[in-house]
């Protein structure tokens, strides 16, 4: 990939991620389920699995105060990429490690 593909890539899934982060996106079920995959799953900083074909809640997955920081991507080919970034938790004053294929 050329400098100004990655570019490119990096900030479109910048702003996805971002987006996951909002109130609208995480308490609208249609809006989780048009960005996140059927396959998706998400291992939390409290060690739990979550799978989105384990159901969304009618409320969506709550509202969070989180910001998002140090985000960078990571080509691991042609159509695949690692997100990587921190996560600081508003409410639990804790930084978490993230990443996202």
């Amino acid at each position: 990939m050329d400098t100004k593909h990655v570019d490119l890539i990096r900030r479109e899934l910048l702003k996805l991620e971002k987006l996951l982060l909002t109130a609208e996106i995480r308490t609208s079920v249609k809006e989780l389920s048009i960005l996140l995959a059927e396959e998706f799953f998400e291992i939390g900083s409290s060690g739990k699995m979550w799978r989105i074909k384990d159901g969304i809640d009618s409320n969506g997955i709550g509202i969070v105060k989180m910001n998002l920081s140090d985000f960078d991507i990571h080509p691991l080919s042609e159509n695949i990429v690692l997100t990587t970034f921190k996560i600081f938790n508003e409410e639990k004053k804790q930084y978490s490690l993230r990443s996202s294929i």
